[in-house]
């Protein structure tokens, strides 16, 4: 690590360590957006990225100060837990990658989401972060506005990405992070909470700025990916004027879904080459590669498949595995531990939705008017369905992860605060 990241990297450790809670979450976070995977350190066999370390401050932190217990594991812990248990295990045992590698990967996951639990322990907590969190995204889109003007990224000090590649002649900024698709993915998955912010007179300046900002990212990134994540965060936000009936609105979605794959000439997972040629981005690459993976499932539902087998999947190989561009989070899980692990993944996204939608029906049930924590509540709603269909189109394998973990690990702690019992919970999305 040169002297800049490590600079950093210390003063980002030091706010985690020692600051306020407030604080310590915008610590966090700051890594995410000025700490890279460009620099590592080899340890013992595993590559020490600056965000590890950051990450193992934060759980220290909350272990220390006895901010978390894991005697209060709800309903998501466990499934996480039992999720990224069963990936390592299978990863283990068929792999013949790295073990360092697979280990790396489950410690990553776990130290991140757990220390965002510790962190983030009520609403009025999160509302401050995304207040506090424009402070650090001000200069950040500065830093990516004249990238895009001058082609010059000068987070290639810290170990970003040189390199540029042009869509339609317009640079595609990656800004800190290894693609532009999850750069823009950045600015959509915290759109939703400053759209929500807009409800609140005291917040609204802010939240202004706030999707100015996000909207920016997403533009800057010149990727179809995060254009698409971001029209789901407004429908999403236009079925708040309907989230009476989201019963409804769900089923109509299914029929929709049904009628699409009746009328459709070429096969239902067709669809996001579809969508492509309105949005742009590589449609058709998303749409083949899940007709291949469906050929070859009898090749690796069981425990996955090594990736350079995946070499006649397409036209066209990926030089650094040898094997098919896997731009599919399902399809790359699937490929990593088999049927099993897409099948936990599900459930763990089940349950998200089912605690989450717990705590919308009793925070309706003892408030009569719209609160500050129902449209919080709903925001995360959107950012769990924003992921959901963002992962169709993209694997997360840089620090975007790390803001999935948070955004979960607060759905998990703020949802504990009001949610009613799982298996009462009504659809409220």
């Amino acid at each position: 690590m040169n002297a800049i990241v490590s600079s950093i990297l210390a003063f980002l450790i030091l706010v985690v360590l020692f600051a306020p809670r407030r604080w310590a979450i915008l610590g966090m976070m700051g890594g995410v957006l000025y700490l890279t995977q460009g620099q590592s350190i080899n340890i013992i066999g595993f590559n020490m990225y600056p965000i590890r370390f950051l990450e193992i401050a934060g759980f220290v932190r909350i272990m220390i100060r006895r901010e978390f217990s894991f005697q209060g594991l709800n309903e998501i812990d466990g499934a996480f837990i039992i999720f990224y248990s069963y990936l390592s295990i299978v990863h283990l045992v068929r792999t013949t990658e790295s073990s360092a590698e697979t280990v790396g990967i489950a410690i990553d996951a776990l130290l991140c989401y757990f220390t965002f639990r510790g962190l983030i322990n009520n609403i009025d907590n999160f509302r401050l972060f995304c207040r506090d969190f424009i402070i650090l995204l001000i200069p950040y889109v500065g830093l990516i506005l004249w990238d895009f003007f001058t082609i010059v990224n000068y987070f290639v000090l810290i170990g970003g990405v040189s390199e540029h590649i042009f869509r339609e002649g317009l640079p595609r900024c990656l800004g800190s992070f290894r693609h532009s698709i999850t750069l823009g993915t950045l600015g959509a998955s915290f759109l939703p909470f400053y759209i929500g912010m807009v409800f609140e007179k005291k917040d609204r300046a802010r939240a202004f700025i706030g999707i100015v900002l996000c909207v920016g990212i997403v533009l800057l990134s010149n990727s179809g990916g995060p254009l698409n994540a971001t029209i789901i965060v407004m429908i999403g936000w236009l079925l708040w004027f309907a989230r009476g009936k989201m019963r409804f609105v769900m089923s109509s979605l299914i029929v929709l879904l049904i009628l699409i794959a009746i009328f459709m000439k070429a096969p239902i997972w067709y669809l996001p080459a579809k969508v492509s040629d309105f949005s742009g981005g590589g449609g058709w690459h998303r749409s083949y590669l899940l007709e291949q993976s469906i050929k070859n499932i009898s090749k690796w539902w069981i425990a996955g498949m090594p990736s350079i087998e995946t070499a006649d999947w397409m036209p066209y190989i990926l030089e650094s595995s040898g094997g098919a561009d896997i731009t599919n989070q399902y399809i790359s899980l699937g490929l990593g531990a088999g049927l099993g692990a897409i099948a936990l993944f599900f459930f763990l996204l089940k349950v998200s939705f089912s605690v989450l939608s717990g705590a919308l029906k009793a925070v309706r049930a003892q408030h009569q008017e719209t609160t500050n924590i129902e449209l919080l509540l709903w925001s995360f709603g959107i950012v769990l369905a924003m992921h959901i269909v963002n992962w169709i189109g993209v694997c997360y394998y840089d620090q975007i992860k790390m803001v999935w973990f948070m955004q979960l690990a607060a759905i998990a702690s703020l949802s504990q605060i009001y949610a009613v019992p799982i298996e009462k919970a009504a659809v409220g999305f």
